[in-house]
């Protein structure tokens, strides 16, 4: 691989072991080959390696080469969720929509449950269970169950799962297992990363990862009013992560796109609209920021005041964005009918008397759980 990877990963383990073994470098190619493919769930499956380096491997770092298993699967008429479990027992769910253009897109998640306790979001209402690794993560679009029947697998890779992929420090090299190509070979434009504002992580993220496209959850442009829905405001305030966008967009021409979640009485006033117009006025290079507009989804575990606002009203708001000259759209929404839409995902944590955990990994800017 061309980019230097932490220890944690276990491929790299794999391929560093490979090395010191004085295998030829091929034979992790073929090892790659074999997980990328929906014929291989052992290393005992991969028959184009030796039967001792197979025995070998399995040894040294258990038998299988997945290591997440796949528990349920439910489908509408363009979107499969399916929930993972992994060796740990932690449960996470991955999504995808089929567009009816042809193309399908991938959302994933980055930790099991999350510890930021927004107020509109099913995951927040869990807490937080544990940061999942970059091999569960790289795992969830690896998994051959995408590419079953000989579909090809999905062309994009959103982190708009469970869990806020920030505060995960193994993101990072996450994203450098997907757009490596040594190893998924994914254009980096072609992932996005979500993030509701976790700004150290922000400002690290667009610098080693550049050409990653971010999304930033805006929800208020009140400062006072976004912390209600988004505690980690009060941490790393909104200005502070516009900042570093700024910085981005200016430095790297990168469109960014900000999420505005419209819920119904709350933060969908003509006041809102200014404000959030001005927000983007205000930025240094305006026209590469683009506001998406999500309608609010009724979320299990979120404040059950919330509501969502009409479709009519919701194209009312993206139409004044317009007309104060931002650049807007309106989120096309898929998969509410099983609990796949954004800020649905629990995991089936919600419906179980789960202990909560406290975090399993301090590194860089540790986050304290949330009480929900």
């Amino acid at each position: 691989m061309s980019t230097v990877l932490t220890a944690r990963s276990r491929w790299i383990r794999i391929r560093d072991h490979l090395i010191e073994a004085g295998a030829p470098a091929f034979r992790f190619r073929q090892l790659l080959s074999a997980w990328q493919s929906s014929s291989a769930e052992t290393f005992a499956d991969v028959h184009s390696l030796p039967a001792a380096l197979r025995a070998d491997l399995a040894e040294r770092f258990g038998p299988r080469l997945h290591p997440l298993t796949l528990l349920d699967v439910q489908q509408d008429e363009q979107v499969e969720k399916v929930l993972f479990a992994s060796e740990t027992g932690a449960r996470i769910e991955t999504v995808v929509s089929h567009y009816r253009a042809g193309w399908d897109s991938m959302c994933v998640s980055s930790q099991a449950g999350c510890g930021l306790g927004c107020t509109f979001c099913a995951t927040g209402a869990v807490g937080l269970v544990r940061n999942l690794s970059a091999d569960e993560i790289v795992a969830q679009v690896m998994h051959p169950h995408w590419i079953r029947d000989g579909r090809p697998r999905p062309a994009s890779v959103a982190f708009m799962g469970m869990g806020e992929a920030l505060a995960n420090p193994h993101l990072f090299d996450a994203l450098t297992l997907l757009t490596d190509e040594g190893f998924a070979g994914m254009s980096a434009r072609r992932v996005t990363v979500s993030t509701v504002g976790f700004a150290p992580n922000l400002a690290r993220l667009v610098e080693r990862h550049p050409q990653v496209t971010i999304t930033l959850s805006v929800h208020s442009p009140f400062s006072q009013e976004r912390a209600r829905m988004i505690p980690l405001e009060e941490r790393f305030p909104l200005a502070q992560n516009l900042d570093i966008l700024d910085r981005h967009a200016a430095v790297n021409r990168r469109k960014t796109y900000l999420a505005y979640l419209l819920i119904a009485g709350v933060n969908d006033s003509d006041g809102h609209l200014g404000a959030l117009a001005d927000l983007v006025r205000r930025r240094s290079r305006p026209e590469l920021f683009h506001i998406s507009v999500i309608r609010y989804n009724e979320a299990a575990g979120a404040v059950p005041e919330y509501r969502a606002p009409s479709s009519r009203h919701v194209d009312e708001f993206v139409n004044g964005l317009l007309h104060r000259g931002v650049h807007a759209t309106r989120r096309r929404q898929l998969g509410t009918g099983i609990d796949a839409a954004c800020g649905q995902l629990h995991a089936t944590y919600l419906a179980l008397d789960s202990r909560r955990v406290a975090p399993v990994d301090t590194e860089l800017i540790p986050i304290t759980p949330v009480s929900c």
